[in-house]
């Protein structure tokens, strides 16, 4: 599902405390992988990923990257990114890997010109303007379009595409930070942070385990990545949790009926794979979906757009049952269709990413052969293979490993809303540190403080 950052100041809950993860096929990371492999051409690619035109650009005086890093060179599979220098002290900032959900949808259309990235698309549909919210006023950020397929993110072998799920996705992202810590040397001592939100709640956890496990192999030529912890925003965390949470989101903001709480309720055993098997459960679970059809599930207070993306035979809501590993005919929701304050902000974002200038300057193509790029990619949405229910055991690793974690979430966001996070967290039956208090945003706290917390 993906996705969904809504400003810093709805942040409702945010828990901060260590952990640590769970078994993925292991990647370690050493020197067979880097196809950029020569020290003295480090600087060369990364120079060549320098982007100095991109149209519309306000000025700024930091620099950014973009372009593609090789994970599997026999195949020719390729993932691409977009990578911001903090605005001042670059080398010595923490570096965050940034990562949306969907699963399928842009780590670039979404957080870096939607959500927490410098720029904006602007609603002008010619360029960017400033965005006052960017992390990068704290941190150096780097978003990854992953898997491939999402994107300009793509692989030569079509079988690939076949094989898209969690662990194929972690060990992916990986390699790619290998291979990108080979073109950008300089950032391997930073302190590193991975980052997301919504389906990226399983994509985050998972990446971080991988990490934690290569960096506590014995293996004297494998990178010792900086890990210190994640952040998540309305993620997905654990299904029963999840599913149970949506549930009574919508009826705690009179979105159901009484009655159709009453018949989930009863008959709806979300722990169980056989729940969707009982017509009068999966019926009004449908039910639900069908309220939200009207509005935007992400951010149940503002507009909706009348536009393509309004329009677009992958919002009928007729076609959201599916049947996944863990759920069958489960009734899921598209990624997140509509962006920021201004409901139109995808479409924007579409028309930006195909244009000719723009694609040679981020170099995701040469400006003639032009890349199909989309916000969110369906086919993957749709073919996803789901393999873990809940990622709260990966969670319990990384705290016992001494990793930190921080969840918050938006209070308008109906897609997974703050009490699914609530319920997926009191799960783990943490001891509690400090009481529940107020978070205040403009009367007392200046947002740039809030951003620099993010990553003491």
């Amino acid at each position: 599902m993906d996705c969904h950052t809504k400003n810093i100041s709805n942040l409702l809950i945010s828990l901060c405390f260590t952990t640590l993860v769970i078994l993925l096929p292991v990647v370690i990371c050493t020197r067979q992988h880097r196809f950029d492999s020569p020290k003295d051409r480090s600087l060369l690619a990364n120079e060549r990923d320098l982007v100095t035109d991109l149209p519309g650009q306000p000025d700024v005086s930091f620099k950014h990257y973009a372009g593609y890093v090789p994970v599997d060179k026999s195949n020719g599979r390729a993932m691409f990114y977009w990578f911001f220098e903090a605005m001042d002290l670059p080398k010595e900032k923490p570096l965050v890997l940034w990562l949306n959900g969907g699963p399928g949808c842009s780590s670039v259309g979404y957080g870096a010109t939607q959500e927490i990235g410098p720029f904006l698309v602007d609603t002008n549909e010619n360029g960017l303007k400033f965005n006052p919210y960017a992390w990068n006023k704290e941190a150096n950020m780097l978003f990854l379009e992953s898997p491939v397929g999402v994107g300009f993110s793509y692989s030569n072998t079509t079988s690939d595409y076949h094989k898209l799920d969690d662990d194929f996705t972690a060990r992916d992202a990986y390699t790619f930070l290998c291979n990108w810590f080979e073109r950008f040397p300089e950032h391997k001592g930073n302190t590193f942070y991975i980052a997301g939100e919504s389906y990226a709640g399983k994509y985050v956890p998972e990446l971080a385990e991988v990490v934690y496990d290569n960096n506590n192999k014995n293996n004297g030529s494998s990178l010792k990545i900086n890990l210190k912890g994640i952040l998540l925003g309305n993620p997905e965390t654990s299904d029963a949790e999840d599913w149970r949470g949506w549930v009574d989101y919508a009826w705690s903001h009179a979105v159901i009926s009484d009655e159709t709480h009453r018949i989930i309720s009863r008959t709806c055993n979300f722990s169980s794979d056989n729940t969707w098997s009982d017509e009068e459960c999966s019926g009004a679970v449908a039910e639900v979906q069908k309220q939200y059809d009207e509005i935007d599930i992400y951010s149940l207070y503002t507009s909706v757009c009348i536009g393509d993306s309004a329009s677009s035979s992958y919002l009928d809501s007729t076609k959201f049952f599916k049947t996944d590993s863990h759920i069958s005919s489960s009734k899921r929701v598209p990624p997140r269709r509509l962006g920021g304050y201004d409901p139109c902000l995808d479409d924007y974002a579409r028309t930006f990413y195909n244009r000719a200038d723009v694609q040679k300057s981020l170099h995701a193509s040469d400006g003639v052969h032009l890349k199909n790029w989309k916000i969110c990619n369906m086919e993957i949405f749709h073919n996803w293979t789901y393999l873990k229910p809940s990622v709260l055991p990966i969670y319990e690793k990384l705290i016992a490993g001494g990793l930190r974690i921080w969840v918050y979430s938006g209070d308008t966001d109906g897609r997974v809303p703050v009490l699914a996070t609530r319920y997926s967290l009191s799960a783990l039956e943490l001891p509690i540190k400090t009481a529940w208090r107020p978070w205040y945003h403009e009367k007392q706290v200046p947002i740039d403080l809030i951003i620099s917390r993010l990553f003491k």
